[in-house]
């Protein structure tokens, strides 16, 4: 039986540290739109070749890195570094089935959004304005050809399904805005950069509206499933969770908690109403409390910033968690990126040196202008004041914003731990602090602690009916009109928002099932950790889950030592 020596294991951590930073610089240089916006600039003025040619390149060094971690003996290095090994091996074989088997880039035509290409560039300023402007110059000289191979892709698959088709259509609006105003709103501060970029704005501006009417005219044609199936479905719930649940044991404990949660808010209605609980009690009492809490067009915004300050002082006042000074601000969705979800929390990029200096953005979406007025009253129902400061507890504080400013404070051995975001992790603790400071209370009044517990509770519905549209719809047969009987009825969701939330089901896959996913397993690492050391405080216990970035929640398991 031989045994290994400190310098073995030197060497071999110095070995992965390498292997895996060469990994990464692969995958920072091979998708630069999706390197800006984690603040690494060396790519600013390039798109992503997506190309059949760049497909080949791509499938050869993912299957060769592979083989680079597999040389490594995760016995020999330390507990930090073996967790970026698993992550960082993860992420490659998702990649590498992503492009040889799966392969959205030639029948999902939001991979190509021409929106991305100059989103972080109008609105970070990782680079200097001069060379933020080179990188805009530069960036829109290759739309046109990054447009036609999106047209060359797109028509070599299977066909596309017309949900993807009809949501690309409306992202393209947010383009031409920041190409037709945004753009050259930049380029007048740096006079001297305008006379370059204007040809190649023109030209990008006009290829857009080519790629425009390419794609309006295969809308007719666009009859392709947006169901992945289930084999794929498995396959991307197992990459996307980074777990071993499969979609039939999921859907089952799924059904099982959204049967215990209906329960758990019809006691609350009751309490709230100050009745004995009958049929019909949940809908009308959360009507009620929708229609005393209305909003509009011209008061969500700062309705979810008023939140943003109470919530910045209660958290801190309740002790539970560090809440940092890093600065929070909400505003309108881009229009570019509408069309998915109601809200998103945009962080600084991790690798960005001054990335604590810059603004964190939570962006909320207004109803889409071509809604009804019944359709955007549903809209107003649902996201009334009431349910926004739960929104912003899930967006913000102490969810997203906090946890990502936790996050960008984690230094590992590699970048692995900065770069590769759980989205099981993130969106787990994002519902469980939900459930946290609705236990505590949003203040002092008894009526007002209330509110929030039912508003949480209807988010809990929504986050267990995510899961189980994803396993439905994509493993399964589940048609639209029973989707929207379960959203509105068992979720109590609004007419406007079931059908959201069915056209993002259709758009996405797995990405709805971490929220149900996360929230169990982080809520079961943070009763653990209560468990394994009692003398940790709340804030204490909730700082220790939040000083690892944000790995797989299996991970953060062996970080924390349970």
């Amino acid at each position: 039986m031989s045994s290994s020596s400190p310098s073995d294991s030197e060497a071999m951590t110095r070995r992965f540290r390498e292997v895996a930073e060469r990994v990464l610089d692969f995958l920072l240089d091979d998708a630069p739109e999706w390197a800006l916006d984690l603040g690494d600039p060396r790519g600013a003025a390039r798109l992503s070749d997506m190309s059949v040619q760049a497909d080949t390149h791509r499938v050869a060094v993912l299957t060769d890195a592979l083989g680079s971690l597999d040389e490594i003996d995760g016995d020999l290095i330390p507990t930090g570094d073996l967790v970026d090994l698993e992550v960082l091996r993860s992420k490659i074989s998702a990649d590498l089935w992503h492009t040889a088997e799966l392969r959205p880039h030639t029948w999902d035509p939001l991979l190509y959004s021409p929106g991305e290409a100059v989103h972080a560039l109008l609105e970070r300023d990782t680079l200097p304005l001069p060379e933020r402007l080179a990188a805009l110059t530069a960036r829109c000289a290759a739309l046109p050809d990054y447009l036609a191979t999106a047209r060359a892709r797109l028509s070599e698959g299977p066909g596309m399904p017309r949900v993807h088709v009809e949501t690309a259509l409306s992202q393209l609006d947010g383009a031409r805005a920041m190409l037709t105003s945004g753009v050259p709103a930049l380029a007048a501060q740096e006079a001297s950069a305008a006379s370059g970029l204007e040809p190649e704005r023109s030209a990008a501006l006009a290829a857009v509206e080519d790629y425009a009417d390419w794609l309006r005219g295969q809308l007719d044609g666009a009859t392709a499933d947006p169901r992945l199936g289930a084999r794929d479905f498995a396959a991307q719930l197992w990459y996307t969770l980074d777990s071993e649940l499969s979609p039939e044991a999921l859907l089952v404990r799924a059904e099982s908690d959204l049967l215990a949660t209906e329960e758990a808010i019809a006691e609350v209605a009751a309490e709230y109403e100050g009745r004995p609980r009958r049929g019909g009690q949940v809908a009308e009492v959360l009507s009620a409390l929708a229609a005393e809490n209305a909003t509009d067009a011209d008061t969500v915004r700062p309705a979810c910033a008023d939140a943003l300050l109470h919530l910045n002082e209660r958290v801190r006042q309740l002790d539970l968690v560090t809440v940092y000074d890093d600065p929070v601000r909400v505003v309108p969705m881009p229009e570019a990126r509408r069309g998915v979800s109601v809200a998103y929390c945009d962080p600084p990029g991790p690798l960005d040196p001054r990335a604590r200096e810059q603004q964190t953005l939570v962006a909320v979406s207004p109803p889409p202008a071509d809604w009804s007025a019944e359709r955007r009253a549903s809209f107003f129902r649902e996201y009334n004041a009431s349910m926004l400061r739960n929104l912003m507890v899930h967006e913000a504080v102490p969810g997203h914003a906090l946890q990502l400013a936790h996050a960008a404070r984690h230094t590992g051995g590699t970048r692995v731990g900065n770069v590769l975001w759980s989205g099981t992790f993130i969106e787990g603790w994002a519902v469980y602090t939900e459930e946290v400071l609705a236990r505590h209370g949003w203040s002092e009044d008894p009526r007002e602690n209330l509110a929030l517990r039912l508003v949480q509770l209807k988010m809990r519905l929504r986050m267990i009916l995510n899961a189980i549209l994803d396993v439905r719809l994509h493993a399964g047969d589940l048609a639209e009109e029973e989707a929207i009987s379960l959203l509105t009825r068992r979720g109590h969701q609004e007419e406007g928002e079931a059908a959201g939330k069915w056209r993002r089901a259709q758009l996405t896959s797995a990405q709805l099932s971490t929220y149900y996913v996360g929230y169990a397993e982080v809520s079961d690492i943070a009763r653990d950790l209560a468990v394994a050391r009692p003398s940790l405080g709340e804030r204490e216990r909730h700082d220790a889950m939040l000083a690892h970035g944000s790995p797989p929640p299996r991970h953060l398991r062996a970080l924390l030592g349970l």
